[in-house]
Formats: C-alpha cells, structure tokens, sequence
C-alpha cells in the first residue's frame, strides 16, 4: 500500500497545514451604528497584518472605540473616516450599498446585511457599483462576476491599499519561504508526476507523465481523487 498523498495529508488538520491565526490581528469586520446615526473617527496609525498583503488602519473613533480596519489607497495617518448611512461619498467611508452612487468603486463589501465585510479584501482589489434600486445592488467583483445583493449591504469606499503587489519579484528561494509561512501553506510543493509510484497515484515511470486519465470521479476515495476531479468534459477540445 502506498504512502498517504498530500491531500490526505491536509485533510487530517496538522500543524502543517494550519493557518497560524495566533498571530493575525483582527477579523476586521464592519462596525455596526445605528440606522440614522454617523459615527467619525480618526486614523492614528497604518500597520502590517500578517494574515493579509493589504496594510491594515488603526481608527480612533469619536465614541471611544478604537479598531482596525481595512486601509483603502489615499487614506492615511490624520485622516477622518464615517461609517453610517449619510456618511459622505469618500475614501474610507463605510456606508450601505442603496447609499452609494452608480459607477462608484468600492472594497470589503458585505455578502449579507451585518456579516462585516466578504468581498474585495485583497490588495489593490475593488469591486464596482453597477446599479440599484429598492430591492438589489448589483455589483462587479474583481473576477468579472455580477452579484446580485440586498441594498443595506454595506461596503468601504475606494480601492484597497497595496496595489502592485504581486508585480514585485520575490528574487529568492527565502523570501517565497516567509511568505508561504505567514500564510500556513505547505511550500514547496512537489509535483505528483515527479514522484515515485509508491508516493502517489501519477508517480513512476520512465517519464513523468500521469499514466492514466486525469479525469476522476467526484464520489473517488481520497487516495484516488487527484487531477482533474468530476471534470465536465475530456478528450480533445474538452475547453472550446
């Protein structure tokens, strides 16, 4: 019998694979006001979120709370943010979805009314405001799809800080290491066709090639469900 695959593996939930959620620093979620209410607060400091690439922004609010929040581009240290439904229309500012203009960009929008924020969260994403009206909001994710939400969705002004990001090269072996680290993923990975037939299904051979179809039944046990699982089409042309 041959060893456990990687999938196996993780699916077992070892240290290995588990994201290190000790260190990250808020789940930086929306904070509620009432419906008629606006609540200011002040920027005090810009910092680094291990379990995020986007900066995170530290807000003094006017009531005494004081929380991190998602940091759009443009807002910085001294910086005055509202979060409220008459909240006007600028970087930062937190406000439902049926308050919003048409055309707007927007980031950490919320699937359902007060889960604090689903939707364009990584760097130098924004979702866009295509319409609303009394009953839905349809918004443009950053992966081209339409969503269809409740208008007192509510979302951030403005795109998230960090931009460019993945434009960077990563130069070396090292760095790639830290990143894969503060992001709990198993690095590096190896291909299953560079494997023995002992490690894992593609493995063996005289050349790395899979050795039988890639295309595997959804209902496969764990061993057997590698490469292409339930795919909808094969042979040639199967993408056209």
């Amino acid at each position: 019998m041959g060893r456990r695959i990687q999938g196996q593996r993780r699916g077992r939930g070892t240290p290995t694979f588990r994201a290190p959620s000790h260190r990250y620093k808020a789940d930086l979620a929306h904070r509620t006001v009432e419906d008629s209410d606006v609540v200011a607060g002040e920027v005090v400091g810009i910092e680094h979120d291990p379990a995020r690439s986007a900066p995170v922004a530290e807000v003094a609010f006017e009531d005494g709370d004081r929380r991190l929040v998602l940091a759009p581009e443009g807002v910085g240290v001294g910086d005055e943010i509202q979060v409220g439904v008459s909240a006007a229309i600028e970087p930062g500012n937190t406000l439902p979805l049926a308050e919003i203009p048409e055309g707007v960009p927007v980031c950490n929008v919320e699937a359902n009314p007060g889960d604090g924020g689903k939707f364009a969260r990584a760097s130098g994403v924004n979702a866009q405001l295509l319409a609303h009206d009394r009953n839905v909001a349809v918004v443009v994710l950053p992966s081209d799809e339409v969503k269809r939400l409740d208008p007192q969705c509510r979302a951030t002004i403005g795109v998230v800080a960090g931009g460019g990001r993945t434009e960077k090269p990563l130069v070396k072996a090292g760095t790639k290491h830290h990143k894969m680290k503060a992001r709990g993923t198993k690095w590096p990975k190896v291909r299953g066709v560079a494997m023995n037939a002992v490690d894992h299904p593609f493995g063996g051979g005289g050349r790395q090639h899979p050795g039988r179809p890639k295309s595997v039944s959804r209902n496969a046990p764990p061993g057997r469900k590698v490469g292409d699982i339930s795919s909808r089409r094969t042979g040639r042309g199967g993408n056209e």
